[in-house]
C-alpha cells in the first residue's frame, strides 16, 4: 500500500515553478529541485514521475494564473478598452518590478520556456501556443471593441495588433532580464501605447 504524501503538493509545485523560472529546465538539476522542495529523489519521482512531468505542471500553473490575470484585465468592464490595455501595462511593469533581484528582472517563465525550449520539444510548444492563443484572443477582443468606440485609433487588423502587444511585453520582459530599469521598461509600454491610440 503506498504512504500518503507528507507534503503540500501546491506548495511543492509552487516552488518548483519558482526554481525553474529563476534558473531554467536545464539548468535546474534534480538535485537543485530536491533542495528547494525539502524533499527527497524518491519524493519527487513519486509525486511527479521525473523532472519533466514536474516541470509541465510547473509551467502549467505559472501559465494558468499569468494569463488569468491578464485576462481579468483586459475583461474589466468598468474600463475602456485603452485604459485595459494601459492596465495591463502597468501590470506587467509592476511585476517586473517586485521580481527584480540585483537589478536584474527574472521575466516571465513563459517568455522563458519559449526561447529554451519551444524550438525543440514539440511538446511544450504546444503548450506554450494555447496559452498564447487565450491571451491573444482576449486582446483581438478589447482592440476591436476599443477601435470600434474610437478609443484605439490605430486602424491595424486587431489581431496583428494583440500580437504587437504580445510582443512588446514579452519585450518588456525581456528588458528586465537584461537589466533595464522601471524608466526604460516604462517607456517602452508608453510607447506601444502611443502606436494603439
Amino acid at each position: 500500500m503506498a504512504r500518503p504524501r507528507s507534503f503540500d503538493e501546491n506548495q511543492v509545485l509552487e516552488t518548483a515553478m519558482r526554481t525553474f523560472w529563476a534558473h531554467g529546465y536545464e539548468s535546474t538539476s534534480t538535485r537543485d529541485l530536491c533542495d528547494a522542495l525539502g524533499l527527497d529523489r524518491s519524493s519527487v519521482y513519486n509525486a511527479f514521475t521525473n523532472k519533466r512531468e514536474l516541470f509541465k505542471r510547473a509551467l502549467t500553473r505559472y501559465m494558468d494564473a499569468t494569463t488569468a490575470d491578464q485576462l481579468q484585465i483586459l475583461e474589466d468592464p468598468g474600463r475602456p478598452p485603452a485604459d485595459r490595455i494601459r492596465a495591463l501595462f502597468a501590470r506587467i511593469l509592476r511585476t517586473e518590478a517586485e521580481n527584480r533581484r540585483d537589478g536584474y528582472g527574472l521575466g516571465c517563465l513563459t517568455v522563458n520556456t519559449t526561447m529554451e525550449l519551444a524550438g525543440r520539444d514539440p511538446e511544450i510548444a504546444l503548450m506554450l501556443e494555447r496559452d498564447a492563443e487565450r491571451r491573444l484572443a482576449a486582446l483581438a477582443a478589447i482592440i476591436g471593441v476599443g477601435q470600434r468606440d474610437g478609443g484605439i485609433g490605430s486602424a491595424r487588423d486587431a489581431a496583428a495588433l494583440a500580437r504587437f502587444v504580445n510582443a512588446v511585453i514579452a519585450g518588456i520582459r525581456v528588458a528586465a532580464q537584461g537589466g533595464a530599469d522601471d524608466a526604460a521598461l516604462e517607456a517602452i509600454a508608453a510607447a506601444a501605447m502611443d502606436a494603439l491610440v
